[in-house]
């Protein structure tokens, strides 16, 4: 008999718990080990009950189009209609104005629900409309694909700036979290496609918007955790690898309290982590890890009394980069559905969040609370808290050259960051857990 392979999993975040599920699937021994105190990467919740209110290290949405992460959520027992919001395709400002699929078109197919939607585009004159479906059919003729340096700004040159501005930008900022003068062109068609003409995951439509009704903890971090350690795995946070070794066969693990041994070792930490611990051993993909751009994320918490109502919780936002830096606001009293016992039922707890933060805390709080109070007529406002996630994604520029799964012989990448169609999201992080071959 030969006895059960090991692997180490370095990273304790979603892509981490992804690639632990799959590597027990191949039937190996797993330990995984987590730097932080807390499992779930840079999507988990926040340690903040003073507050009152769960609270996350930034607000997560996901779509019907997630197929890995619905699916690995549905196979740890997670009741996906319980824990998810589901808001079909609405992306209107709060003044009413852009794009939403009408009530009458929800029960339509994906193809027929967005002619619906462009049609009754807020806003949008007809030849605005006429212009968006003409380039979306010659998207669609082209496979969806297009040169590899072209960037989404050129991509919708000939788009109306109507367009542009309440669809195509907020789409680029919410998927890629980077500008559309250097967010990659072929990103965004992938990701077009697959959410709006794509295979849902049942019951969801593909371009569903799947807001979470948990806090990130209980979404998927804490099942999958419960379900590793029901198959044997060992499960370790507050522990930092230092360095790795190879003996022979084998791989040597070091943090500062013990030291592992393993067959194969699965880095699914954070880029600059991965290339210090890659570079002995394949200087060349550490530098392709070193050479990505980070860029910051922040989301603001605040309290406020509403005067007006919206038929979702998520409220798309006029955005710039300094006055309005918050491109979508979430009603996370509704999501979470806050007693009318409350002390402070009368008031709504909002999440504002912007996408390639630019500000200081300080200042991405102040605009953020004038855009809660301007835009959606919050009153009586204070702020919560403020989380700055300064390396949040990494930037999804046009022609960007990402590390590989293989590093070396048994050392292998499961992070959002590591080469997929998608930009980093948590399905990209969790396609990537899945996409590995440890029987080598």
């Amino acid at each position: 008999m030969t006895a059960q392979p090991h692997t180490v999993v370095v990273g304790g975040g979603w892509a981490g718990l992804g690639a632990a599920i799959s590597a027990i699937d191949q039937g190996h021994q797993v330990t995984v080990l987590e730097a932080s105190r807390h499992w779930g990467g840079r999507a988990r919740s926040l340690d903040l009950s003073s507050c009152g209110h769960p609270l996350d290290n930034g607000q997560h949405i996901l779509i019907g189009a997630y197929t890995h992460t619905l699916s690995l959520m549905e196979r740890l027992g997670i009741p996906l209609q319980d824990v998810l919001y589901r808001q079909p395709l609405d992306l209107r400002f709060a003044d009413g104005s852009g794009l939403h699929v009408p009530s009458w078109a929800q029960g339509l197919g994906a193809r027929l629900g967005l002619l619906a939607a462009v049609a009754q585009a807020h806003g949008w004159r007809w030849a605005d409309k006429w212009q968006f479906l003409s380039t979306a059919a010659q998207w669609q003729r082209q496979g969806f694909t297009c040169k590899p340096k072209v960037t989404v700004e050129q991509l919708s040159a000939k788009l109306p700036d109507v367009v542009v501005d309440q669809l195509i930008e907020p789409l680029c900022l919410a998927a890629l979290n980077t500008p559309i003068e250097r967010a990659s062109g072929q990103v965004f068609l992938t990701v077009l496609r697959d959410a709006l003409l794509g295979k849902g995951h049942k019951p969801f439509k593909s371009s569903d918007l799947l807001l979470p009704r948990v806090d990130l903890g209980q979404l998927l971090p804490q099942a999958a955790t419960q379900w590793l350690a029901a198959q044997g795995a060992q499960l370790h946070t507050a522990q930092r690898v230092t360095a790795l070794e190879q003996h022979h066969n084998d791989w040597v693990v070091h943090t500062p309290q013990q030291r592992h041994t393993a067959q194969r070792v699965v880095l699914a930490c954070p880029a600059p982590d991965a290339a210090r611990l890659a570079q002995p051993f394949n200087p060349q993909w550490a530098e392709q890890a070193q050479q990505l751009h980070h860029i910051a994320i922040g989301t603001v918490y605040v309290r406020g009394r509403p005067t007006q109502h919206w038929p979702h919780p998520m409220v798309a936002l006029q955005s710039n980069s300094v006055q309005a830096p918050a491109q979508f606001a979430f009603n996370r009293s509704r999501l979470f559905e806050v007693p009318a016992s409350s002390p402070k039922a009368s008031q709504q707890i909002w999440a504002l969040v912007a996408s390639n933060a630019q500000l200081s805390a300080k200042s991405l709080q102040s605009a953020c609370l004038w855009q809660a109070h301007e835009q959606l007529g919050l009153s009586d406002l204070e702020a919560i808290s403020t989380v700055v996630e300064k390396r949040a994604t990494f930037a999804c520029t046009a022609d960007l050259q990402r590390p590989p799964h293989h590093i070396f012989m048994g050392l292998l990448a499961a992070a959002d960051y590591v080469e997929n169609p998608y930009p980093a999201t948590l399905e990209g992080a969790l396609r990537n857990s899945f996409n590995q071959n440890l029987n080598f």
